[in-house]
C-alpha cells in the first residue's frame, strides 16, 4: 500500500519560513517525480515544485520561483519544500505528489495547512 504522509505545516508571519517534508512508502522511490502542489480557499490545485528521480533536475511555480526549494533523499525515500519569504498568498493546503512514467498510477498525500498571516 502506497503512502505519502506530509508534515511540517503551520501558522507563519509573512517573511518567514516552513519546511514540508513528505514521507513516502509502498513505493519504488526512485522510480517517481516527485511533485508539491497546493489548494487555496475557493481555487483550484496548482503546481508548486517538481524534482525527478536523480534530484538534479527541479522545476518551479513562476510564482514561488527563488523563494521555495525542492529536494528529497532517495535513501530515507522523503522529499521537502523548503519554503522561504513567505507570503500571504502562499496560504494554502499543500500536498505531496508522486508519478512515473512507467505507470498510470499516481498517488497524493493527505495534505498540510500553511497559513501565512500577521
Amino acid at each position: 500500500q502506497v503512502q505519502l504522509v506530509e508534515s511540517g505545516g503551520g501558522l507563519v508571519q509573512p517573511g518567514g519560513s516552513l519546511r514540508l517534508s513528505c514521507a513516502a512508502s509502498g513505493l519504488r522511490f526512485t522510480l517517481y517525480t516527485m511533485k508539491w502542489y497546493r489548494q487555496a480557499p475557493g481555487k483550484e490545485r496548482e503546481f508548486v515544485a517538481a524534482i525527478i528521480s536523480g534530484g538534479n533536475i527541479r522545476r518551479y511555480a513562476d510564482s514561488v520561483n527563488g523563494r521555495f526549494t525542492i529536494s528529497r533523499d532517495n535513501r530515507k525515500m522523503t522529499v521537502s519544500l523548503q519554503m522561504n519569504s513567505l507570503k500571504p498568498e502562499d496560504t494554502a493546503v499543500y500536498y505531496c505528489h508522486a508519478e512515473t512514467p512507467y505507470s498510470t498510477q499516481n498517488y497524493w498525500g493527505q495534505g498540510t495547512q500553511v497559513t501565512v498571516s500577521s
